[in-house]
């Protein structure tokens, strides 16, 4: 059986899945004709956008979050404020959030840069405004637990208005808008996520 593979520019407010006893917004409602037994791999909390796989093959869950290599994941993210250089090295050298009663967990090193301009270039839910100072910073993880971004971000006192996941390894959300997708071959798929035995 062959199986096709796909990439999705998330719009904010969609959840990463096809059904759902809630009524939100799936991307069942995106005006596009997915082949049976097509699934998100790795998921997007619904008001976080950008880049999310989709595929009907089963095996990519498993090789791209259980293999021996963590693979990277890019977010550039704007935050309200003006953000410092102690920031920066606080988020690149790991930080502490609560992740239960009595459970802390503490990020892995990772690359954090402020980049001006994002490539982040569509518009979101987000306004800005010339009277509220901020940063759009690109933070590089090879982990993601328990909404991790936005807490990371205020373990270090900044506010997340805007997540937007641009790539994952050689994958990239390039030019497609919210709600756009892109059907991939299976070599280039998987070639891009450095995946050799699939």
């Amino acid at each position: 059986m062959e199986h096709q593979y796909f990439l999705l520019n998330k719009p904010y407010g969609m959840v990463s899945q096809f059904k759902s006893s809630h009524n939100v917004s799936l991307l069942g409602n995106l005006a596009f004709p997915f082949p049976e037994g097509t699934h998100a791999i790795g998921r997007l909390d619904h008001h976080s956008e950008g880049l999310l796989i989709l595929t009907t093959n089963k095996k990519v869950t498993r090789l791209l979050f259980q293999g021996p290599i963590p693979h990277t994941r890019v977010y550039h993210v704007l935050v309200n404020n003006i953000v410092s250089e102690v920031q920066l090295n606080q988020l690149r050298n790991g930080v502490q959030f609560k992740v239960g009663a009595d459970l802390y967990h503490t990020t892995s090193p990772c690359e954090v840069a402020i980049v001006n301009p994002p490539l982040v270039q569509f518009p979101g839910e987000y306004l800005l405004s010339e009277r509220v100072p901020h940063t759009w910073l690109s933070i590089e993880l090879t982990e993601g637990k328990f909404h991790q971004v936005r807490k990371m971000l205020t373990a270090v006192q900044l506010k997340c208005k805007r997540l937007v996941r641009v790539s994952i390894e050689d994958l990239h959300l390039g030019n497609l808008a919210p709600g756009e997708i892109l059907e991939i071959p299976e070599s280039h798929f998987f070639a891009s996520l450095k995946i050799a035995d699939y």
